[in-house]
């Protein structure tokens, strides 16, 4: 994986209209790690991503479900959106079944580190941290099939 110039975004609206951007770039198979603090606005770009792929809805975080699915026709490829924050060990991830989803549809994962099952699938890690003025700051680890297709900040 290599390493992508840090983003910033100074608002949630430039934050979901980047996620929109990622998110029409998606294709089957694609798999997103959304790491940082609580309120850090993994969700929010989740969000983003979802629009980007179609979805008109509400998004909101999958915390206590631990996986929200989207399918088609709502979406324009099969989503699971997972979080894993309420996990108790690692081997819980193992147990949900995600397997399935990884050639035909994309996962969104948020706290991908509590799920070592996850970690080694994730083809794009995002990482997001919040400045003292509120600035959400990305740091992206990308592999090689992202080279060409990672939107540059709005």
């Amino acid at each position: 994986m290599s390493g992508v110039s840090p983003l910033r975004f100074k608002s949630e609206a430039d934050l979901v209209r980047w996620g929109e951007q990622l998110g029409g770039v998606l294709q089957a198979g694609d798999s997103i790690g959304l790491s940082g603090q609580l309120g850090a606005g993994k969700t929010c770009l989740a969000r983003g991503i979802l629009q980007g792929l179609g979805f008109a809805g509400e998004v909101a975080s999958p915390s206590f479900a631990i996986v929200h699915p989207y399918d088609p026709p709502d979406v324009t490829l099969p989503v699971l959106h997972c979080d894993f924050y309420r996990l108790d060990s690692p081997e819980e991830a193992e147990q949900l079944g995600l397997d399935d989803y990884y050639d035909d549809g994309v996962i969104i994962a948020e706290w991908p580190e509590k799920a070592r099952y996850f970690t080694g699938k994730v083809h794009l890690a995002i990482g997001i941290s919040v400045d003292a003025d509120h600035t959400r700051c990305l740091s992206i680890e990308a592999g090689k099939n992202w080279e060409e297709r990672l939107p540059c900040q709005p």
